[in-house]
């Protein structure tokens, strides 16, 4: 997959592209079982809510050869490559739960400030790409994204290690009430998206944009993958967390067919009939 230039340039102006459908049912059927799997094990990758319900299973494609084949996919790997000029590497792997009515908030942050400030990356050349394993709706703790905030650099923050149980490096709300109110100005009134959507959906946003989730209070639940790749020449410098958070494995992806797991999805269903 390659990105046209009018994405090209909706990215570089609002900071994120939003892609529906991208992923085929039978592809999110698979991935959303492997997903319910590996959430209910035991591992120090899976972390979990103060309720216990999951929060974040790390490093998923490590263990699970779905997963494996999903971080390899080149409708994720392609546009990076073509936004980076080079070979991308897995910086990081997180299947993010916002389990109905226990998910818990995810605080207003930049990425790239942990990649800079924990791992040492030396620039914002890492992205995000988030697949949609549920649907994504306003009422199921959906991500909010601050259009525009990726152009202000690398922002001050604080590190939360209280508020959940995932410790962040977050922008106080001075901070995200004037970024948001820029962004009103540039955008006609919008200074907060929710990009929502069916499975399948893919969002695609820049380490330095704003964003954060509200909890989900719903019976609904919102399963999201989040692959962050890296330019290899890129790759950080500090071993300061867990290799399974901050991978050390700076190996170029190769991408896999594009068929890859509706392949693997027909195969599994042959070996259960």
């Amino acid at each position: 997959m390659k990105l046209s230039s009018e994405q090209l340039k909706a990215f570089d102006e609002q900071g994120y592209c939003f892609f529906p459908d991208c992923f085929s049912e039978d592809e999110i059927a698979l991935l959303r079982a492997e997903a319910d799997s590996i959430l209910k094990l035991d591992r120090q990758e899976v972390w979990r809510e103060k309720t216990g319900a999951p929060r974040t299973a790390f490093a998923a494609h490590t263990f699970s050869e779905v997963f494996g084949l999903l971080s390899r996919s080149p409708r994720l790997v392609e546009p990076l490559r073509q936004l980076f000029g080079e070979d991308v590497y897995v910086h990081q792997f997180k299947l993010n739960a916002k389990a109905a009515f226990e998910g818990d908030v995810w605080q207003w942050h930049q990425d790239y400030g942990t990649w800079a400030r924990d791992d040492g990356m030396p620039e914002p050349r890492a992205m995000n790409i988030a697949v949609f394993l549920d649907e994504v709706m306003p009422i199921n703790g959906p991500l909010l994204l601050i259009p525009n905030s990726h152009r202000q650099g690398v922002l001050q923050a604080g590190h939360d290690k209280l508020t959940t149980s995932y410790p962040l490096w977050t922008l106080d709300k001075d901070t995200v009430t004037n970024l948001a109110r820029e962004a009103e100005a540039a955008n006609g009134g919008v200074g907060i998206v929710a990009p929502t959507g069916k499975p399948g959906s893919v969002l695609m946003f820049h380490g330095n944009l704003v964003h954060a989730s509200p909890p989900n209070i719903t019976p609904y639940p919102r399963k999201i993958v989040y692959l962050t790749l890296c330019a290899v020449s890129n790759h950080i410098t500090k071993f300061t967390r867990a290799e399974w958070i901050a991978h050390r494995d700076f190996t170029p992806l190769v991408p896999t067919d594009d068929d890859a797991l509706r392949d693997f999805a027909r195969a599994r269903r042959v070996a259960a009939e």
